[in-house]
């Protein structure tokens, strides 16, 4: 039976990863800041909350991790534990930096020193690459990050690749664009939008206030994305793949949908210059055809139809 380490378990993509791993057979560890106040709604929800062995874990030291490591001997460790919105690192620029890249290096290191078979799936994202001249966005598309939190991701990525070049050890980067599903937290802006549509609905909201929505964004499905997470660790050499759907899709369009889906006024969307972010990419999507050829990777899904999957799901709470 292989083993698995999960940082950020308790996430949207920590609670599927899980869920496939587990159906793979493999023991599932995962890891979380503080057992006394771990949200488990996800392991719920999914019906895992018995399958998974939870372990506290401080990615900042590093001390902790090794002995994590020592502890359960594990063939695969997924890193998604960061700190992960993009519109907080704005105001917390120095804590997103010194977390998301001081935490992928501890664990590159306690497994060059002691694990050194262990392999490392590491989350990136398509905020490393900012603005960019020319789309769709491949592999090999200088990056240009224009957040904290992008140039974070920016600087654990090409540590991951320094520790596999370096040292030989098994690590990749799987680099994410938007990708959604039921078990987002509140705080991302698809869930906000489908949430707050239902509470105006349910008239306990008068307006839906929202930042720019002139801007496309790339989205995905959660469950689907996480299937690659695992195909990549099954490679015989790691690598680094984009995991997109291919397209994007203007913020305005998504918002309009959602209302004209719950059968809401447009005029209740109102644009709050506060909730700008201080810098925007306009547009941004990716080229997932390394994924679908590689790692026979099909994803045909239309994200009007995973909102209409959401949107079900909301209102079925």
């Amino acid at each position: 039976m292989k083993i698995a380490l999960i940082t950020g378990v308790t996430g949207q993509d920590g609670t599927y990863l899980a869920k496939l791993l587990l159906e793979k057979n493999y023991k599932v560890i995962g890891t979380v800041r503080s057992n006394r106040c771990t949200n488990t709604r996800n392991f719920k929800y999914l019906g895992i909350d018995k399958d998974i062995i939870l372990e506290e874990l401080d990615l900042l030291d590093m001390a902790n991790i090794i002995r994590i490591i020592q502890k359960y001997k594990p063939n695969e460790i997924y890193n998604l534990a960061a700190q992960s919105s993009v519109g907080l690192s704005y105001s917390q620029p120095i804590g997103t930096f010194s977390f998301n890249t001081t935490s992928v290096n501890n664990l590159l290191e306690s497994i060059r020193l002691f694990s050194p078979n262990t392999r490392l799936y590491q989350a990136s994202s398509s905020e490393m690459y900012g603005r960019v001249d020319s789309m769709p966005i491949r592999i090999d598309t200088p990056m240009h990050p224009i957040s904290p939190y992008g140039v974070s991701k920016m600087a654990a990525h090409f540590m991951v690749t320094t520790y596999r070049e370096s040292y030989g050890i098994y690590a990749s980067n799987g680099i994410l664009f938007n990708h959604e599903s039921f078990l987002r937290s509140d705080n991302f802006f698809i869930k906000k939008i489908i949430r707050d549509s239902i509470a105006i609905k349910n008239k306990t909201l008068k307006e839906l206030r929202v930042g720019n929505l002139n801007v496309k964004r790339d989205f995905g499905y959660a469950p689907k994305y996480v299937e690659v997470m695992w195909k990549m660790m099954q490679l015989e050499k790691p690598d680094d793949f984009i995991i997109c759907s291919g397209e994007s899709i203007l913020l305005k369009d998504i918002v309009e949908y959602v209302f004209e889906k719950m059968n809401l006024d447009k005029e209740l969307i109102i644009i709050d210059d506060s909730l700008f972010r201080p810098n925007e990419i306009k547009d941004i999507y990716g080229d997932n055809s390394k994924a679908r050829t590689i790692l026979d990777w099909d994803y045909i899904d239309s994200f009007y139809d995973i909102l209409d999957i959401l949107i079900e799901k909301e209102l079925a709470q």
